[in-house]
């Protein structure tokens, strides 16, 4: 789950959304790029207030729903988290980002065929969407489908052969197959490329390297 970045100077930029929405208050764009620069200096409650009057003066601000999801997300509030993300697509049904961050979110409350359906929809909507993917790989691992993660996981960095959380879930999905030789090789290639693979993972694979 991301939010975009505000360019310039945050303070000069809040200050300028500010006087934009003192001039007009029903400013639907100020007061979302307002919440967004008040997410990036971590005042979560203020940039909630802000995208509930973007979307409260436009009638298609999903991406206002969408910053919601992630501020929820931040705040440990997943049944908002879906509540928001489900807004966000009733409005744009074909924004893949909106299936990505639902089908993460069922991921992490247990609601597996949940979210493999959302991230399904994520993949038809855009099959380029490495996160739709690689939590796809921990869905079907969630549901004890370990032929299927790996399936997964190859198609993935087959596509995004540099998407280093591509091959640390690959590898991972590997691992519980019992397939060590190839866990140790997705695993390095994360590491190759970067991922802080975790340590007890790593501990795990140690025994299994050949000496």
């Amino acid at each position: 789950m991301d939010v975009k970045k505000i360019p310039q100077d945050a303070e000069e930029f809040i200050a300028e959304q500010k006087r934009i929405l003192t001039e007009n208050p029903e400013c639907a764009n100020a007061s979302y790029n307002l919440g967004v620069a008040l997410i990036q200096q971590g005042k979560l409650d203020e940039a909630i207030g802000a995208f509930n009057e973007a979307i409260a003066t436009s009638g298609r601000m999903f991406e206002g729903y969408v910053n919601l999801g992630y501020i929820y997300f931040k705040k440990g509030d997943l049944d908002r988290v879906v509540e928001a993300n489900l807004r966000a697509i009733e409005i744009e049904p074909r924004y893949a980002r909106g299936y990505v961050n639902l089908g993460f979110a069922y991921l992490q409350m247990s609601r597996t065929e949940k979210a493999i359906d959302a991230l399904d929809k994520a993949i038809e909507l855009n099959p380029k969407a490495v996160q739709a993917w690689s939590n796809l790989i921990n869905a079907y691992l969630q549901k004890e489908d370990v032929e299927k993660a790996i399936e997964t996981g190859q198609k993935l960095v087959e596509m995004a052969p540099n998407f280093a959380l591509g091959h640390n879930n690959l590898a991972f999905a590997y691992y519980t197959r019992g397939d060590c030789k190839k866990a140790i090789e997705h695993v390095d290639k994360a590491v190759s490329l970067g991922f802080d693979v975790h340590p007890e993972f790593l501990k795990k694979l140690e025994p299994h390297r050949q000496t």
